[in-house]
């Protein structure tokens, strides 16, 4: 289910949008810039109880468009059933909890471990999970993400944690299929300059 999900879900746009605690308010404004600027899904996280206010309502917004939107940062059982009654499409995590995982897809939310070293790509795959996040990918670099797809080709790498609209090409040529960017959606302006990678164009500030 995780793997066809989300390779249907990021198609050929693989750039997802970050909104963390940018109110409600401001956080449906810059969701509606971000869908017209041609992104096509984005991730709350969700460490606060207001967070799953604001999922909610993005959600909602997303449907109308024919969109998901997913629930991040989800590193309990209590937020796993937080976000799927508030309208998560799927869920993300800083890193790889068997369990969490499990509950999530068991649950009916497609889930994104996240994996920072060889020995926690191997046991999320093992577990099922091609769909892996690099985090913090600034830490790790691009070269991180080439190494590791030596031993794991079959592996589809979101670049998460740092990543800025000058160095998400960078991550892309590396082999990730996905760059998840967060400063880069805090402001309309920021938002108008950056060019959505669509049918081989580039990630540009």
């Amino acid at each position: 289910m995780t793997d066809a999900y989300f390779e249907k879900t990021f198609g050929e746009v693989p750039v997802m949008g970050i909104f963390r605690s940018q109110g409600l308010e401001r956080t449906l404004r810059l969701a509606d810039a971000a869908w017209d600027a041609g992104v096509r899904i984005m991730e709350v996280p969700v460490m606060e109880p207001d967070d799953y206010t604001v999922l909610a309502a993005v959600a909602e917004k997303a449907r109308e468009r024919g969109l998901d939107v997913g629930a991040g940062t989800v590193i309990s059982l209590e937020q796993i059933a937080a976000a799927k009654d508030a309208g998560a499409a799927f869920t993300v995590a800083p890193g790889f909890d068997p369990e969490i995982a499990a509950a999530s897809v068991a649950a009916g939310l497609p889930h994104i471990p996240g994996v920072g070293t060889g020995s926690e790509v191997q046991a999320a795959l093992r577990a099922g999970f091609t769909w892996q996040k690099a985090f913090p990918a600034e830490r790790l670099g691009p070269a991180w993400v080439k190494h590791l797809h030596g031993p794991f080709p079959q592996v589809r790498f979101v670049a998460t944690g740092g990543v800025a609209p000058e160095t998400a090409q960078s991550f892309l040529d590396a082999g990730c299929r996905v760059v998840a960017l967060g400063s880069a959606f805090d402001t309309e302006e920021q938002i108008a300059k950056l060019g959505v990678i669509l049918a081989g164009r580039t990630v540009t500030a």
